[in-house]
């Protein structure tokens, strides 16, 4: 049972991880310093939107307009750590 709760963190670390690369590319591509035309930057691009985009447009919708401002990936983030404390102080211990 330890080993299916080690998999899903190490998965929970590795969509943080992701949330992180969407973040910049976006900035990246917002600043012109990359270009969407370039087939790799736009296979990497919709990659990690299809990745991070379901989980953040619940959050997107709760939040109210802050303008250009977009703070829903490091809610998620931050509700992403809450989880993967409850599973390493109050699961982990108590599964043999």
């Amino acid at each position: 049972m330890r080993a299916i709760l080690d998999v899903i963190l190490l998965a929970l670390q590795i969509y943080v991880w992701l949330l992180i690369a969407a973040a910049v590319l976006s900035w990246l591509i917002a600043f012109n310093v990359v270009n969407t035309r370039n087939q790799f930057v736009a296979s990497v691009g919709e990659f990690l939107y299809r990745i991070t985009e379901p989980a953040l447009r619940p959050i997107r919708g709760l939040l109210p307009n802050l303008g250009g401002i977009d703070i829903s990936p490091v809610i998620l983030i931050l509700i992403i750590f809450l989880i993967e404390r409850v599973i390493v102080y109050y699961i982990y211990p108590n599964v043999l």
